[in-house]
């Protein structure tokens, strides 16, 4: 491989992970699709443009497609890729689970409008929950229904542990003696 198309693979791949992060995922995808035809899939390189090539595909909806490179890069010689590989395909082969549509929002698809109805304003308004909950009052407590006589427990576990520190220094200065 030349230098030459390590720098345009390079170029290619820097320019797809900038668009996955700006979440143009189509782009992205073109960009790393690119990148990784050019490059060796052995090197280290091969190997993370393999990586993120995956991501922008499950970004993009093509599942299948990311899991076929991830099948692949589970090959891959470098240790780290084959491990990102293994992570990924359970990831990606995990069952969906079903959100509930409350989760969810709409977004109205504004395409079939025509230029002079686009200045319209949608304001969106959040569903009224059924229950509405009441703000929570800190409870008060009547200090007359509380018991505030002495309590012996707290007097012996005292004189306990004094005792106890007693023997310790008894303890210590018979040793020091000896």
């Amino acid at each position: 491989m030349s230098t030459e198309s390590l720098e345009i693979a390079q170029s290619l791949y820097e320019r797809g992970k900038a668009a996955f992060e700006n979440g143009q995922y189509r782009q992205a995808v073109e960009n790393l699709e690119k990148a990784n035809a050019l490059l060796t899939r052995n090197t280290g390189l091969g190997g993370e443009v393999g990586i993120w090539l995956v991501t922008a595909y499950e970004a993009a909806g093509r599942s299948p497609e990311a899991i076929a490179i991830c099948q692949q890069l589970r090959k891959h010689p470098n240790q780290e890729t084959r491990l990102q590989a293994k992570q990924l395909v359970y990831i990606l082969q995990a069952p969906k689970l079903k959100r509930p549509k409350e989760w969810l929002t709409e977004i109205p698809d504004l395409t079939a409008l025509s230029d002079n109805e686009s200045n319209i304003k949608i304001t969106v308004q959040p569903k009224k929950s059924a229950s509405v909950q009441k703000p929570v009052e800190p409870e008060y407590v009547d200090l007359s229904q509380v018991n505030t006589r002495d309590n012996r427990f707290i007097w012996i576990a005292l004189i306990t542990i004094g005792l106890i520190i007693s023997y310790l220094i008894w303890l210590g200065f018979s040793t020091s003696i000896d």
